[in-house]
């Protein structure tokens, strides 16, 4: 009888998986997943690093064949430029289908009220779940992964919305063996995060080794901010700087994005994906932690906003 045996984890056998190969087929395996249970699945994409790892794993799970998802962003009109060139380049490069959920619009029809801090991402919640509502979806891809935030970290790979795409932690589903449970009732849907089990050290050397494009903002780079909260924020029409705030051009980058008037620089002169790698390997803050002003607001405000539909 013959014997085969198995190579041990970090041998140099061809057979053997790296972490990011692992990575890599556990997300490719959630998108073939959710396109044979799932009727209108939708991916959210902002032009940030996460999402765009997303659609990467979505193109190679279904390449050749074109993706078989629209893309979906929740813009809050105080978004960087540079990362909306991005999103609108990556439609366009890979022939894709981009819904716009607009809170300006929602502003402007008196549905949704300016907030007195200028921040908008608190307001994303109602224009993405009636954006939801409205086409239907019926499974939308997040970029959350559970090293952000303890909220996150609670979640599910798949995780059930009920009718008003609200979210109860007490209903989260048994996910042994990578078995996803993808039922739902009709006005239902499930959120799902490709990222869940990846940190933030994985994104970047997953994006080195598969020399994906970023927008250079995630690079150092001289720019106008000015201190709030211990942040530095960019000034920008949603409300800063104050009186008593001073302009400085420093050398600086962003570790994650999102809407201007809550998402600080850090002091950073890593210009490259190897000096980023070093200075996030060294990080013993997470890049929410450390840059996002609206998950200070409280002890549970992404939980907080989760429960209401936020993502």
């Amino acid at each position: 009888m013959t014997t085969v045996t198995t190579p041990a984890e970090g041998t140099d056998s061809p057979y053997a998986l790296t972490h990011l190969d692992a990575l890599e087929s556990e997300g490719v395996h959630i998108f073939r997943e959710v396109a044979g249970e799932f009727e209108r699945p939708v991916i959210l994409f902002s032009g940030g690093k996460d999402s765009i790892v997303m659609l990467h794993l979505a193109l190679k799970a279904f390449a050749p064949a074109p993706l078989p998802f629209s893309l979906l962003h929740v813009d809050t009109g105080h978004n960087f430029p540079e990362v909306i060139e991005y999103r609108d380049r990556a439609v366009a490069e890979h022939g894709l289908r981009l819904h716009v959920a607009s809170v300006q619009d929602y502003i402007d029809r008196g549905v949704l009220k300016e907030r007195p801090d200028g921040t908008r991402n608190p307001l994303q919640t109602l224009p993405l779940t009636e954006k939801i509502q409205a086409e239907r979806f019926d499974a939308v891809f997040g970029g959350g992964r559970r090293d952000e935030e303890k909220a996150r970290a609670k979640e599910r790979v798949f995780s059930l919305r009920d009718e008003f795409s609200q979210w109860d932690p007490r209903r989260q589903r048994p996910e042994l063996w990578q078995l996803y449970n993808g039922r739902h009732a009709p006005g239902e849907h499930v959120r799902v995060f490709p990222l869940s089990n990846w940190t933030e050290l994985d994104v970047w050397q997953y994006i080195a080794r598969e020399k994906i494009e970023l927008p250079q903002i995630y690079f150092a780079h001289e720019r106008e901010v000015f201190r709030r909260s211990g942040m530095w924020l960019a000034p920008g029409d949603w409300g800063g700087p104050k009186d008593d705030e001073t302009i400085e051009t420093r050398l600086v980058r962003y570790r994650t994005v999102g809407d201007m008037s809550c998402t600080g620089a850090v002091d950073s002169d890593a210009t490259g994906l190897d000096a980023v790698i070093a200075e996030i390997a060294a990080s013993r803050l997470t890049e929410r932690g450390a840059t996002r002003a609206d998950d200070k607001l409280s002890e549970a405000a992404m939980e907080d906003r989760k429960r209401e539909g936020y993502f």
